[in-house]
């Protein structure tokens, strides 16, 4: 269709309309294909190529891309009983993603007695390096005893919910959900609009069980700060090439052939009693975290990067126990902050932490049981939620979110 998107009529894009829905302006060879075919623009103002990142590929973006400022991750509940209508819904996803990350928006019906086809609150912001990150979680495949979807053959070998650990405080009544949406981007209109229009769509068919909201931000090329104030993902660089994320992120070669390409998101909110820390010394800080606060640099060493030394770190530190596991993650949290606990009086905030992996059993899960255990850190954090999803390899146009494991 590349060869000859010249050659599309308006009666063929109409055509393409009916089937994918006349409200978007895009067909299911992508947002580029179509909207160029019929020489219409996806958004009001000029979108810099610069500030987009592509819908499709070999893998999903949002799990290795640079991290974006702003995030949003919703956990939804699967209502319909209906295989049929869980497909059209993933396939209105799929249209609104492509679409979105384009910097694009839903064209009007025309009809002024309908609601407006786009709630239009992105019209003239750009694509903003707008990434949407999806995952499937183990109810999706059985719940109840009951396989919903015929899917349950193609579950991927290593998702399994993430075991209750001693330190935590998740509230039992606390859901994984079925389908995790990760949005990013370095506007947070952008990314709400992107969160909102899901919910949306997903009308009649799904339910929000729980929304979360993140934010970071360092100067290029600097490694972002926690709210402890501390520097966040510092070891993700050891494996920051394609070499390194087919070892630390992307599934094995034994895993169903949806997933190849894809990766296992680990999700843990971690509450942090900033009131207590910042009532705590310097030293103490540092010693809790193994690293020098303003330099990022681990005990024995002057520079952030350089090699850690596990015989100058105290034994309870956060990253000596990180080292001991002799596992990597490729982290990618955010941080939150929310209402006051009426409880207490104390500000509830901390870290939504995500890391991405092939084989959560063997990298993800030892380390955390370490970390609950003997981590000093415990001292000031409680764990309040935690969820595991996964999540498939990368889509070619005119495929839609979850084709290979609903169709494969």
């Amino acid at each position: 269709m590349k060869e000859k998107q010249s050659q599309v009529s308006r009666r063929d894009f109409l055509k393409m309309s009916a089937v994918a829905g006349a409200a978007f302006a895009l067909g299911g060879g992508g947002v580029g294909t179509v909207m160029s075919a019929l020489n219409q623009k996806t958004a009001s103002a000029e979108v810099s190529p610069a500030s987009q990142v592509a819908f499709y590929g070999t893998h999903q973006a949002g799990i290795v891309t640079p991290q974006q400022t702003y995030m949003y991750l919703a956990s939804f509940r699967i209502i319909s009983k209906s295989r049929s209508d869980l497909i059209s819904m993933l396939k209105e996803w799929t249209r609104f993603s492509d679409l979105s990350v384009a910097g694009g928006y839903r064209q009007s019906s025309g009809n002024e007695q309908l609601p407006p086809s786009d709630t239009g609150e992105t019209i003239d912001l750009g694509a903003s390096n707008l990434t949407m990150t999806y995952g499937f979680g183990a109810g999706f495949f059985m719940k109840d005893g009951k396989d919903r979807f015929g899917a349950a053959s193609r579950k991927p070998l290593y998702l399994q919910d993430i075991p209750r650990m001693p330190n935590d405080h998740i509230d039992a009544d606390f859901q994984a959900g079925d389908i995790v949406a990760q949005i990013c981007a370095d506007n947070q209109q952008v990314a709400f609009h992107a969160l909102r229009n899901l919910i949306r769509l997903a009308s009649g068919q799904a339910v929000v069980n729980w929304i979360e909201e993140g934010f970071i931000s360092a100067p290029e090329g600097k490694t972002p700060r926690n709210l402890f104030g501390f520097k966040d993902g510092t070891a993700n660089l050891q494996h920051q090439n394609p070499e390194g994320f087919n070892q630390v992120v992307w599934a094995d070669a034994g895993e169903p052939a949806w997933m190849k390409g894809g990766s296992y998101l680990a999700y843990r909110k971690i509450r942090m009693l900033l009131e207590v820390w910042d009532r705590t010394s310097l030293k103490a800080q540092e010693d809790t975290f193994g690293r020098a606060k303003e330099s990022g640099a681990a005990y024995g060493a002057k520079e952030e990067f350089e090699p850690v030394q596990s015989s100058e770190l105290p034994p309870t530190s956060h990253v000596f126990l990180a080292k001991q596991s002799r596992q990597a993650i490729h982290r990618r949290a955010y941080s939150y902050t929310g209402a006051i606990d009426p409880r207490t009086g104390q500000l509830d905030a901390g870290l939504l932490f995500l890391s991405y992996q092939r084989n959560p059993q063997e990298q993800f899960i030892p380390m955390l049981r370490m970390m609950q255990s003997k981590d000093k850190l415990n001292e000031y954090t409680q764990h309040i939620g935690s969820a595991m999803y996964a999540c498939p390899g990368g889509l070619l146009e005119g495929q839609y979110i979850g084709q290979a494991l609903l169709e494969g």
